[in-house]
């Protein structure tokens, strides 16, 4: 699979979506630990799996299962949710604002992106 040369994606936007990725990743298994250690592994693995199996087909270089922009979007807002409450709870106020600060700036600087994904991405099969 190869990378649509009509897809758009800054810097930025791919910067700050894998800094939140690292976020749900650490932040939602530590909360989820506080309940139960399988948890926090079910929790991480899935975190993991879901963005890197489910593409949008020319977004990204690496195949998975296609998907549309719409379901990319909401896998995206899944992780970043999942940061956010994660680190909201295991983390002190300061880092969790952090983590809500770059999920704000995420969303933000990936508008472009998401108006790709939603109005000219190849569709799924």
């Amino acid at each position: 699979m190869t990378r649509s040369p009509d897809a758009v994606d800054s810097p930025a936007g791919a910067a700050t979506r894998f800094g939140m990725e690292l976020a749900a990743w650490v932040a939602a298994p530590w909360a989820a630990a506080r309940w139960s250690w399988l948890l926090a592994v079910v929790v991480l693995v899935v975190l993991i799996a879901i963005p890197a199996v489910f593409n949008v087909p020319g977004d990204k270089h690496q195949a998975g299962r296609p998907v549309t922009g719409a379901t990319r979007i909401a896998i995206e807002l899944v992780l970043f949710t999942a940061a956010v409450i994660g680190a909201a709870v295991a983390w002190p106020s300061w880092a969790a604002a952090a983590v809500a600060l770059l999920a704000l700036v995420a969303v933000v600087v990936g508008l472009r992106r998401w108006r790709w994904l939603l109005r000219h991405a190849p569709r799924a099969p």
